[in-house]
């Protein structure tokens, strides 16, 4: 099976919109309904989807330097 195109494979655009989409939730929600169930599954969705963008940098980088415990494969990623 041939690899996927590298712009198929990098995760970067696709994390980031959607913790956008995240942010974009907690401004309307903020708006409309504070305090509420939506506004804070918003807020927790933008911070995860920073939280979990931190941590493919923190690999991607511990990749990158040869780390023998980094995940394999994500030097060659938005070089």
């Amino acid at each position: 099976m041939p690899a996927l195109p590298r712009r198929l494979a990098q995760p970067t655009p696709v994390v980031l919109a959607g913790t956008a989409l995240w942010l974009v939730g907690v401004a309307l929600f903020a708006a409309t309904a504070p305090g509420g169930i939506e506004f804070w599954t918003c807020v927790a969705g933008f911070v995860l989807g920073l939280i979990g963008y931190g941590v493919f940098r923190w690999q991607r980088s511990a990749s990158r330097r040869g780390s023998r415990g980094a995940w394999k494969g994500l030097s060659g990623l938005d070089g």
